[in-house]
């Protein structure tokens, strides 16, 4: 009898961290002036992945929640955050992603494989007053900060040519622009 609760003890032990989740930090010497570190945290559980990338005050965190198809990157520079629709064929699934990581994390390197893929988004306007409907990650992350929907641009862009987009560069993986007026300001 205390051999199988000592035995299912350890197991749980071992097995914990592969369900829940892990936490990866990858130096990111793509960031503007070769600065700045990214995390990227998967919890398999939950169906949640959290980029963290810090680099003074140009810093943000991203979140997504795959179980409600929501995505959401709070830019602490300009105290907002952008919640969008996760576009499954372009950004990697929860899977795909703790792979990559996993994969690069090993080989001690970041990029080298195929170019990461770009996504746009434009800014609505209007300020989200109901957070419920993204999801308790996103309601967590956006919480008390003024929060806009975005929807995502095909093709080329006025935005993009002035310059008027935050980029959110998920380390090799994938680049994020979010332009419009909030971000501009």
């Amino acid at each position: 009898m205390r051999f199988t609760i000592l035995f299912a003890g350890l197991l749980g032990i071992f097995l914990a961290p592969a369900i829940a989740g892990y936490n990866i930090n990858v130096n990111d010497d793509n960031n503007v002036g070769g600065s700045g570190q990214q995390s990227v945290s998967v919890n398999n559980e939950h169906g949640v992945a959290n980029v963290d990338n810090n680099n003074g005050w140009d810093s943000w965190n991203a979140v997504w929640d795959y179980g409600t198809g929501y995505a959401a990157t709070r830019v602490f520079a300009k105290k907002l955050c952008i919640v969008h629709k996760i576009n499954k064929e372009v950004m990697p699934s929860i899977q795909a992603l703790d792979a990559l990581v996993k994969e690069k994390k090993l080989q001690g390197e970041g990029p080298g494989g195929p170019p990461p893929k770009d996504l746009m988004y434009s800014i609505n306007p209007d300020q989200v007053d109901d957070l419920s409907k993204f999801g308790k990650s996103i309601v967590k992350m956006c919480k008390g900060v003024p929060t806009f929907t975005a929807e995502e641009l095909h093709g080329a862009s006025l935005f993009y040519d002035t310059g008027k987009c935050f980029e959110a560069n998920i380390l090799w993986i994938l680049n994020i622009s979010f332009c419009g007026g909030t971000v501009a300001n």
